[in-house]
Formats: structure tokens, sequence, C-alpha cells
């Protein structure tokens, strides 16, 4: 990325990210680590239902449709959510770290018009850690996985505890997922940057 803010380099002791051994497997599709998540989540129906599925090492792929709902301009996608796009791709990252993470800073590039009616196609790795911070990158491609490049980004993301998200979600949705019988879906709600 172009003109990266010195907030997005790595400390000359970063280490290189690890992969958890219980990380799922590549090609695994990571499904909606939250319901009502505008970026992957299937109840919103203006949302993006990013679907990203894990890839080697500490990397993912993932996969949107801009549809009309998504416009910014005429029959172009919002620079807002293409921006969206990139952080949820970027937040998925962690389910392969098995790290509880949000996004601390994003700086986005848009290179291209991003048409209604286009596949994203976007990928995404871990390039480093340093204490609770983690470095990563990530790109979004138009016409397939090797297509032109449309946006990219690099991003900061902060390890933090589950308290965070109980300490400062809205009661409602926090208490409603809490209490979600499935203990699967109860811990998911909680696990990667929303």
């Amino acid at each position: 990325m172009s003109g990266t803010s010195a907030a997005l380099t790595p400390p000359a002791d970063a280490i290189a990210p690890v992969r958890h051994p219980d990380a799922p497997a590549p090609g695994e599709l990571l499904g909606a680590h939250y319901g009502h998540c505008f970026g992957c989540g299937g109840e919103q129906p203006h949302g993006l239902h990013l679907e990203a599925r894990a890839g080697e090492g500490v990397t993912v792929t993932a996969e949107f449709t801009v549809r009309a709902a998504h416009q910014g301009a005429p029959g172009l996608a919002h620079g807002g959510l293409l921006a969206t796009a990139l952080d949820e791709t970027l937040g998925s990252l962690n389910w392969l770290t098995q790290t509880i993470a949000v996004t601390g800073r994003l700086e986005t590039d848009y290179v291209r018009p991003v048409p209604v009616d286009t596949v994203l196609h976007l990928s995404a790795e871990i390039t480093a850690v340093a204490g609770r911070k983690i470095y990563s990158t990530a790109t979004g491609r138009i016409g397939g996985p090797d297509g032109p490049v449309a946006v990219r980004a690099d991003a900061l993301f902060i390890e933090v505890k589950v308290d965070h998200f109980i300490d400062n979600g809205r009661k409602e949705e926090i208490q409603a997922a809490m209490s979600d019988p499935d203990q699967i879906r109860r811990a998911r709600a909680f696990e990667v940057n929303p």
C-alpha cells in the first residue's frame, strides 16, 4: 500500500504470526461470527453477507457481491462499504490465531471503481504481531482472485478481552447473545471483531 502511516508499520521486535493448532482448516468456510453483523451476518437484509474461508498459514479469502443497496454513486459501490468489506475480511484473520481483537486502525486505498453486481474477491494476511498489536493487509480484486486490484488496506488490530464487548455493547443485544441456548453461537458472537 502506498503511503502507509508509521502506526501501521510493525516495530523491529515484532514477531511472525502463528496459526493456532485449533484454527479452521485451509479451505474451510468460517461462517458468520454473529448473525446481525453487517459484514458477515445472514440476518442483515442489506449487509454484505461476506463469506470468508481459511487459507494457508495466517491468510483468508472472502467474497461478496455488490448489490444495488450498496451504492454510493449511481451503479457503483460506496467507498465506506468497500472499507467495511476489507475490515470484515481482516477481522476474519483472528479465527486463525484464536484471538479476540478489534480494529484499531484501517487505512484504505481505492484503486478503481467497483460496479454493482460485481463479485469482490478479497484476500488478507497477518504480517506481524507485537504484544497485543496485530498487523495485517488485505486486497480486493474484481473479475476473479487474480483480477485487477480495486481496493486494498493495511490494518492494526488490538487484542482485547471479551469484557470489551460486554462492557460497551448495547445491553439488549449482549443479553440476547449471551442467552442463546446454542453454546457455539453464543461464544462466536464475541470471538472476532464485530
